[in-house]
């Protein structure tokens, strides 16, 4: 008898276990979800196939795709600073270039600076990065690292943690690991989150080198594209700015061409490889040139795209497989956008669209009804807003963004931002530094072509310019319509809208004369 006692008494307590187990798991899904953030890097909105265009039928995307019908896409979602690492910066602390102090691709993020990570896990969550980093410095605020020394190499990459970190872009010490990046950092993602604590919520960063130059892929997707024309961009053979009234060269085609020639001459001393060398280009016209370029260039770009499609997939699957699917919130987006052939360039930094916009999709089953859309302006300064409210934590008040969950819920709020301010901080006379507003239909630029002292910029400036787009009539971006009369009413409308958006943000160039010069025939 008293076996039997004890026998129903060991049950109960296995059955209340179960139950307060449950209870706790359940009070953790409600309050706060998993957030598995993807990032990749330059992998353009071209290149999605989620947003039409000239590609939509030639990228693999079948994973994207299952993403995008599960959850919401962002049509209108902007970059505040078109370059890897000042992208990078923003995203985690929710700050313009100017108040996180990453304006180019050399500073790193000042040592105990507040980010969205830190704050996550002093409110509960296992946070982690594994891949890319590209700060510079040694990351903080993250419970586990394993990160890329810089750029990272595509094939056996070598990934350095807190037990053998140095600083440096091109440190070799670390841990060398076989195969492809994007697989390798897709495998490493899904091995941390299987050692999990599974009682508490998990922050991870899954960064991606892909889709950075050279445009790496693996072998099963070498013959993707063969004996395949990929069709132009309306813009390719924007040989000259004074047929649009672009205001600067810009990164074209042909300096491409030049860097495979120079990786195919003298392998072992360029900066990098590339896929499918030699490629000649001798004895073509300037079109036939350009466009053979821009043939191996977007192949190249889109079979690099392929391998995160796969690799998103997998990371979708163990989700699935671990029954966490719909209390884990999942992000996809780029860190910026990036030139396919457009205006005959590739790269990025540009106010320009191609270069402006960053791809975005989200799922979060429990609360975004999916095979949505949404139009509204959202910044990279968001991101971390976003993460901090679904975390159920108050936003900290280093974020200059706003989360945007309600607007995700089809409820945008009436104050919601109707224009985004942008600046570009590495000059280059090619690639002059601005800064801009964009809304709805119109775009101001001003190309003010001073290196300010940053790192990394060329100390030749270029005579301050200004270019206007109407993005509803000229969507391409083929016609610099400041000089245009119909728009000049427009024009000094949101001259002023840049003064508004910079004094918001404390962007001041309170500290440089030559900038204050500048402004003082600002509006004129």
């Amino acid at each position: 008898m008293n076996r039997i006692w004890k026998n129903l008494a060991l049950l109960m307590v296995l059955v209340v276990s179960a139950c307060v187990s449950k209870a706790e798991r359940q009070v953790t899904e409600k309050e706060q979800p998993n957030i598995l953030f993807v990032l990749s890097d330059d992998h353009t909105s071209q290149a999605w196939g989620i947003y039409g265009g000239l590609l939509a039928d030639y990228v693999e995307n079948k994973s994207i795709d299952r993403l995008a019908s599960e959850g919401m896409v962002l049509n209108n979602a902007f970059c505040t600073n078109s370059i890897c690492t000042p992208s990078r910066g923003s995203i985690l602390t929710g700050q313009y270039s100017h108040v996180n102090q990453v304006y180019t691709l050399s500073e790193p993020l000042p040592r105990n600076h507040p980010n969205i990570a830190r704050t996550l896990s002093e409110n509960g969550y296992q946070t982690a990065v594994i891949g890319k980093w590209h700060l510079v410095g040694k990351p903080e605020g993250f419970d586990y690292y394993n990160v890329l020394p810089g750029q990272g190499r595509y094939w056996d990459p070598i990934l350095k943690t807190e037990s053998n970190w140095t600083d440096g872009h091109n440190s070799t010490t670390g841990q060398v690991y076989q195969g492809f990046s994007t697989d390798v950092i897709t495998n490493l993602t899904i091995e941390h989150l299987k050692k999990r604590d599974k009682k508490k919520p998990f922050l991870m960063f899954c960064n991606f080198k892909a889709t950075h130059e050279p445009f790496e892929y693996p072998e099963r997707f070498k013959d993707l594209y063969n004996n395949v024309d990929i069709p132009e961009p309306e813009s390719l053979l924007d040989f000259d700015q004074e047929n649009t009234g672009r205001t600067f060269h810009g990164q074209t085609l042909e300096r491409l061409g030049k860097r495979w020639e120079s990786a195919t001459k003298n392998p072992d001393k360029f900066w990098t490889s590339y896929p499918g060398l030699p490629y000649p280009l001798d004895d073509l016209d300037s079109i036939q040139k350009r466009k053979k370029i821009y043939q191996k260039l977007v192949k190249d770009f889109m079979r690099c795209g392929a391998a995160i499609d796969d690799n998103i997939g997998k990371l979708l699957d163990y989700l699935e497989s671990e029954d966490i699917a719909d209390n884990t919130i999942v992000v996809y987006t780029a860190d910026q956008g990036y030139f396919l052939g457009e205006h005959g360039f590739f790269d990025k930094r540009l106010i320009y669209e191609e270069s402006l916009r960053m791809p975005f999709v989200i799922r979060y089953p429990k609360e975004i009804k999916g095979g949505q859309r949404i139009d509204d302006i959202v910044l990279n300064i968001d991101f971390a807003a976003l993460i901090a409210d679904y975390a159920g934590v108050e936003q900290p008040g280093y974020i200059q963004g706003e989360s945007f969950r309600e607007n995700l819920k089809g409820k945008t709020p009436k104050d919601w931002r109707k224009q985004m301010y942008y600046r570009y901080w590495l000059h280059h006379p090619d690639r002059p530094a601005h800064f801009g507003v964009r809304n709805a239909r119109y775009k101001l630029a001003f190309f003010y072509g001073q290196d300010l002292e940053k790192q990394g910029t060329s100390k030749e400036i270029t005579k301050p310019e200004w270019e206007f787009y109407d993005l509803e009539k000229d969507p391409k971006e083929m016609h610099n319509a400041y000089g245009d009369v119909e728009y000049a009413t427009i024009i000094k409308e949101m001259k002023y809208s840049i003064l508004e958006e910079r004094k918001k943000y404390g962007d001041l160039d309170t500290n440089s004369p030559v900038m204050q010069e500048i402004l003082k025939t600002f509006t004129k």
